[in-house]
């Protein structure tokens, strides 16, 4: 990690002490909900909450130095702080995290998960703390691939079993039916960092991913990498309790809406990603969710 980045973390740092510092005297003096009975209690009684993330999505969630940081973790800061426990934040790989959280592995998932259909009908998702686009990054020095339209007979990665792999199949799909070619294959990783590799080395011809994690990345590695297309439309992102933990999902929301309400999450999406995003906090879920 180069000077600057090093700075640019222990700003950061400073800054989510201070600021989670702040949040949790508001929600300590006024409560967010009183819970006499149910997981929250349950938390507050074992003095730890577990948390699985998946610290592969900067800026949002990611690693620096050993440690957890980003967005969500000054978030996840705050609710902790609020209700006096200890965090223990596993980094666990995508595919483990929903499952992890119907096992009941953990209280709940405190990484960025897209709100869809599928996944309202089997957890229960916090309101929206972010919002991501699927977009078509290529390396700098590509010339053969100037939008989603020219992705007809490449090799396009995303990673596995995340919001983006329906997206992008659903797209190759599109452009069969619209006459021409698919992908010629699509690779699927573990991991979002490691279809950027992919992309450098040359090893795919184009990766499709998270709007925030190109952001990230060409910020990194500045002249290596752009973006020429999308796919799809933007999604919401929220935190997952188990659908037996509503006191919990409730209490998220409420710290969440604190939040909102106080300015305080526009002010970290400044900071963290150059812009802010605007998130409902009613009717972001659909149909049938939990």
């Amino acid at each position: 990690m180069n000077k600057m980045n090093v700075l640019t973390y222990f700003q950061k740092g400073a800054a989510t002490a201070l600021a989670s510092a702040f949040c949790a005297s508001l929600f300590l003096a006024t409560p967010v909900l009183a819970q006499d009975a149910g997981k929250v209690a349950e938390i507050k009684a074992a003095g730890t909450l577990t948390v699985g993330t998946e610290a592969a999505y900067e800026p949002f969630e990611f690693v620096i130095d050993g440690e957890i940081t980003g967005y969500s973790k000054q978030i996840l800061d705050v609710v902790v702080a609020d209700l006096g426990v200890e965090l223990n934040q596993l980094n666990l790989p995508w595919q483990g995290i929903l499952p992890g959280v119907l096992a009941k592995k953990f209280d709940f998932v405190a990484t960025s998960v897209s709100i869809n259909p599928e996944r309202a009908a089997k957890y229960a998702y916090t309101r929206p703390i972010g919002t991501v686009q699927t977009v078509l990054l290529v390396r700098e020095d590509n010339q053969d691939i100037k939008n989603e339209n020219d992705l007809a007979g490449k090799v396009v990665a995303t990673q596995l079993a995340s919001a983006e792999q329906p997206v992008v199949e659903a797209f190759s799909e599109k452009l069969k039916t619209e006459g021409g070619e698919g992908f010629a294959d699509l690779k699927l990783f573990q991991a979002f960092p490691e279809t950027y590799v992919a992309v450098g080395s040359g090893q795919v011809d184009a990766a499709l991913i998270g709007s925030n994690g190109a952001a990230a990345l060409m910020r990194e590695q500045p002249g290596k990498f752009k973006v020429v297309g999308k796919v799809g439309e933007p999604r919401l992102l929220a935190w997952v309790t188990h659908p037996d933990n509503a006191d919990l999902r409730d209490y998220l929301n409420g710290v969440i809406g604190k939040l909102a309400d106080s300015g305080q999450l526009t002010e970290w999406q400044q900071e963290w990603f150059g812009f802010t995003m605007e998130l409902p906090s009613e009717n972001y879920l659909p149909e049938g969710a939990l």
